[in-house]
């Protein structure tokens, strides 16, 4: 099997286990008698290690090679299944999320910048906005399945046995990088974290938009609807579904228009409508109406998302390409961990739709930020 399959197989193993996680997580959690405030704070540890873990990885991918790197990450996998399997006190579910790989986001955890590093090696440069895309549409497939799985999670004893599946797929996913070639090492050369200049005002940008995009993850949107409209995973799992394939279509319609209009064009011209319908959520008179502009959002709100990936390591040397993917991951990552403690106080009180209007509001900045300060500055793949 190619390194290029193997990887998308990890991929697709992965965001298969993150898919039932995200609509099962705050579900579980609250089965077990977590407050929604401690349901913030099992998210928050989850995305705070999970971005803050992808600077350590790209440092130590350095020199124990991204291989071993990706398999220290399904063992982390591995470990966050196992704990939300079996029964606990609060305090060790909480803690769970100190893996980093809690299954918060399929783009989500120490992985990204290695994964993102070895993809941008392995296509070449007239493909790479695709191969960014099939990436993003591999893992949006295996979250549909994820999320149609969850379905049959009615009781705490089968989502029990669901999250130790995803203690299992974690082993999988820990395996298969081992059997890539040596060639996905890339180049060595030269400091993982070099020139960070070109990506500051970058990073505080990709901040601002996670800052929003944490008050909306899908666990919390998940338990949103739960608490606002007394959905069940009858429910949340199809519509969820439903959600991930309008998602995983647009990704592979984000390589093409990237191709055709650039990929900051593509970044904001799909992100910023998308945000106004985010807003529009908070709004939904009915059940059926917050579904139905979720799964419009969703139709177009992921396009920026192969687009950023190939982007970011355009503009750096190839060396540096997994540290700037942990770097900007990281800040992100910091920024978006603000948000489900944040959306967890709010859903307790009568804000119910502060964590849609204000992370609308914030992405509709970020997106106005980035087309004033990056509009003329290209991938070297575009030039």
């Amino acid at each position: 099997m190619s390194d290029y399959r193997l990887l998308l197989s990890t991929r697709l193993l992965r965001a298969f286990g993150f898919g039932f996680s995200a609509v099962l997580l705050g579900l579980h959690l609250e089965r077990r008698g977590l407050s929604p405030a401690a349901i913030g704070l099992t998210l928050t540890l989850a995305l705070a290690a999970a971005t803050l873990g992808g600077l350590a990885l790209a440092a130590a991918s350095a020199r124990i090679g991204k291989r071993r790197g990706l398999a220290l990450c399904g063992l982390l996998m591995a470990i966050s299944g196992l704990d939300l399997a079996l029964p606990a006190p609060s305090w060790l579910m909480v803690g769970a999320g100190i893996t980093g790989m809690l299954g918060a986001g399929a783009d989500q955890g120490p992985f990204a910048a290695v994964e993102q590093a070895i993809l941008s090696e392995s296509a070449p440069d007239s493909g790479r906005n695709r191969a960014f895309a099939r990436y993003s549409l591999t893992g949006g497939l295996a979250s549909a399945a994820g999320a149609a799985l969850a379905t049959l999670a009615a009781t705490d004893a089968i989502a029990s046995a669901l999250f130790g599946l995803y203690g299992v797929l974690g082993l999988a996913t820990a395996m298969l990088p081992l059997l890539m070639s040596g060639s996905v090492e890339g180049e060595r050369a030269g400091p993982v974290f070099a020139n960070l200049r070109p990506l500051l005002a970058l990073s505080a940008l990709f901040a601002l938009d996670s800052l929003g995009g944490g008050l909306v993850v899908q666990s919390v949107i998940a338990y949103w609807l739960h608490i606002r409209f007394g959905a069940g995973s009858l429910v949340l799992g199809p519509a969820f579904t439903a959600i991930a394939l309008v998602q995983s279509a647009s990704y592979e319609l984000s390589g093409r228009l990237a191709d055709r209009i650039g990929l900051v064009n593509t970044m904001v011209f799909t992100h910023l409508p998308s945000n106004l319908l985010l807003v529009l959520v908070a709004f939904s008179p009915s059940l059926p109406w917050a579904v139905a502009l979720l799964v419009l959002r969703y139709s177009i709100s992921q396009m920026d998302v192969p687009a950023r990936q190939s982007y970011i390591v355009s503009i750096v040397k190839p060396s540096e390409r997994a540290g700037a993917v942990a770097v900007t991951g990281a800040l992100r990552g910091v920024a978006l961990a603000c948000g489900p403690v944040l959306a967890g106080l709010a859903i307790q009180g009568a804000a119910l739709g502060f964590p849609f209007v204000a992370g609308g509001a914030l992405k509709i900045v970020y997106d106005l930020g980035l087309y004033a300060g990056f509009r003329s500055r290209r991938g070297e793949h575009e030039r």
